[in-house]
């Protein structure tokens, strides 16, 4: 009998952009995924042989990377901080655009030939490699929210947090002094499964029909 396909998705903002695409390339949730009380974290879907996680973001690579789930769709940002060797991201879905930033209060003292600071953020890998190419090091405080406060308390001299508009930065009396990276979603699949499962490569071209064309629009 064949296996079933387990497919994970983020909850939070690619969310609302990523169900559309996943439409079109026949990953489609069925009744009760759209209920915001619903907290169950398994969905059916339209395919039998499918079924939809939704966890948190960075829980998306870890199922993936480990074959719990065959497939998932996540921001890049993730990918770069985890770099699971399992983890293949095939299709960039041209969604979830947003980047990743260095952030200090206005009038922070510059960091010209400082070679320790203490930066709050819940990517501490890829702040690390950042600071580590200006020369800098990094000491890592691990948060998983409420990075735009640490400074105002003491906690960190700098964030390094996911930038859209800028407004949260700006209420919180912060400006951003660093780009680091730009951000889209990716469709992400495991590599054990996509040589392995002619579903998952499938599923793979139909999302990269469906990017092409929608970029060829």
């Amino acid at each position: 009998m064949t296996s079933g396909l387990t497919f994970a998705v983020p909850k939070g903002r690619i969310l609302d952009e990523a169900l559309p695409v996943m439409a079109r390339a026949g990953v489609v949730p069925e009744d009760g995924f759209h209920d915001k009380s619903n907290r169950s974290l398994t969905f059916a879907t339209t395919r039998e042989d499918m079924r939809l996680i939704r966890v948190r973001a960075f829980d998306v690579a870890t199922f993936v990377a480990h074959g719990a789930a065959q497939m998932g769709i996540v921001g890049s940002d993730v990918i770069e901080e985890f770099d699971y060797a399992e983890l293949y991201a095939p299709v960039d879905l041209d969604i979830g655009h947003c980047h990743l930033a260095v952030a200090e209060p206005k009038g922070a003292s510059a960091t010209n030939g400082a070679s320790h600071l203490r930066v709050a953020t819940k990517y501490p890998n890829i702040t690390r490699r950042h600071f580590e190419r200006m020369g800098i090091q990094a000491e890592c405080v691990k948060l998983n929210g409420a990075m735009e406060i640490a400074p105002e308390l003491g906690l960190a001299g700098r964030i390094v947090d996911l930038v859209s508009t800028g407004t949260t930065l700006r209420e919180n009396g912060l400006v951003e002094s660093s780009h680091i990276m730009d951000i889209s979603a990716r469709l992400i699949v495991n590599r054990a499964a996509l040589k392995t499962d002619p579903r998952v490569a499938e599923l793979v071209e139909a999302f990269r029909a469906d990017s092409e064309q929608r970029n060829a629009a």
